[in-house]
């Protein structure tokens, strides 16, 4: 493409729309004749952007005649078919070569990697691998599971009873930790089928497979606090109570104010703006998008250093030691069923909001907890404290200075249990 004066990476960002809220809202160059130099050029130019044009019906409709213009004015009716055509069929093999993900290395199939946790089966036959702290379940007094993050998996348990301010937490209240492998992570199988629905209704089938009692509570970090959302939505009648620890936000959620919205996506690096929104929009583009090596990918699945707070790089240095064993076994059975669907998901069009939700428990405040660092880089709070504000029985902690992995500071999980269980 040497020469032109359109790149193809700065065509995705001519029409790469941001959060609509209300009103649509996008970022849209001007387009011009001269802009568009080869056919070769327009045919990817219009590839790329023909699924993102879909979101946004009038400012769409307005970009796709710019582009038609430009290409009769270029190169005349005749080159405009030949350009269609061209980019039918190179978006054919594309597809195929570059975007289509590989399938997923499952866990106990032929060439798969084994398994060696213990697994309970689900409703639709797929399993999920978990493990277990504390206290016994049979003599619990409490039983909390824990839905962990990006890049993670059931070992990276909610980190209580490990600091001498709080000892043996678990064993003094009677709690019963379980945490699991989301779908495609560990040891857990995937599932093609993942919404945020599916993602409560796996945490019910799990609580009832180890009889944890018609209530029980759930913590959920970074991603798996998000998920918490769909907990209080479809299976509310099910929780004791619940706390989301940094939470990922969807800035396409409806209900939100345009500017809270609009702040808190423009707060991300600006590499995340792009992720986030092929992630929304262009959803088949997010293995493609977060494996070339064109431009930067997602921060979190590039595992960049630039998306940490000093307290956040001073926990990391802290704690950075011999590799953990488990870790080879997080993304076994591929990045796409991990972190890809994650993105998709957390960013994904969503049936509800968080500001439709209802108190699981009517009558009773404080069941449900949202902990957040005021200067969090990887999950800024900003709608975390609009959600708060509008729902009044959601206790909302803003702790200083703890950053994005406040769970792996000294005694904050064991606060984040204490608060949930005894209302402290």
């Amino acid at each position: 493409m040497g020469g032109s004066s359109l790149s193809l990476p700065a065509a995705i960002v001519a029409v790469a729309p941001g959060p609509r809220v209300g009103a649509p809202s996008c970022v849209c160059l001007p387009w011009e004749a001269s802009s568009i130099s080869s056919a070769k050029h327009a045919s990817l130019l219009l590839f790329f952007s023909f699924p993102l044009l879909q979101e946004i019906p009038r400012e769409g409709e307005e970009i796709a005649s710019d582009l038609h213009r430009c290409l009769l004015q270029r190169h005349g009716l005749l080159k405009s078919g030949l350009v269609l055509l061209l980019g039918s069929l190179l978006g054919r093999l594309v597809y195929r070569r570059a975007l289509r993900p590989p399938p997923p290395n499952i866990c106990g199939t032929p060439g798969g990697p084994p398994v060696t946790a213990t697994r309970v089966k689900l409703r639709d036959g797929r399993h999920l691998a978990y493990l277990e702290s504390g206290v016994p379940r049979a003599t619990a007094n409490h039983k909390i599971v824990f839905v962990h993050g990006i890049n993670s998996s059931r070992h990276d348990v909610l980190p209580v009873s490990q600091v001498t301010s709080f000892p043996e937490v678990l064993e003094e209240l009677g709690v019963c930790l379980i945490s699991y492998d989301r779908p495609g992570y560990g040891e857990s199988d995937p599932d093609p089928s993942k919404t945020e629905r599916s993602n409560a209704l796996d945490i019910q089938d799990l609580a009832d497979q180890l009889d944890l009692g018609d209530r029980f509570y759930v913590i959920g970090f970074s991603v798996g606090g998000q998920l918490v959302w769909s907990c209080l939505k479809h299976i509310p009648h099910r929780l004791a109570g619940a706390a989301l620890v940094a939470p990922i936000a969807n800035f396409w959620w409806r209900g939100f104010p345009a500017d809270v919205s609009r702040k808190a996506y423009a707060a991300q690096l600006p590499q995340d703006k792009w992720a986030a929104s092929v992630a929304h929009h262009a959803p088949w583009l997010t293995y493609w998008w977060n494996t070339q090596e064109w431009f930067p990918p997602s921060s979190l699945i590039a595992r960049s250093r630039r998306i940490y707070s000093p307290p956040d790089l001073k926990l990391i240095s802290e704690l950075a030691g011999p590799r953990r064993p488990h870790r080879a076994q997080v993304k076994q059975q591929g990045v796409f069923e991990t972190l890809h669907r994650d993105m998709m998901l957390a960013f994904g069009k969503w049936d509800y909001s968080p500001l439709e939700l209802r108190n699981p428990a009517p009558g009773k405040e404080g069941a449900v907890h949202l902990w957040h660092d005021a200067d969090d880089l990887v999950v800024t709070p900003i709608m975390s404290r609009h959600i708060a504000q509008e729902l009044p029985w959601i206790r909302y902690h803003e702790l200083p200075d703890a950053g994005h992995l406040l769970t792996l500071a000294d005694g904050v999980a064991d606060i984040i249990v204490k608060s949930l269980l005894l209302g402290e």
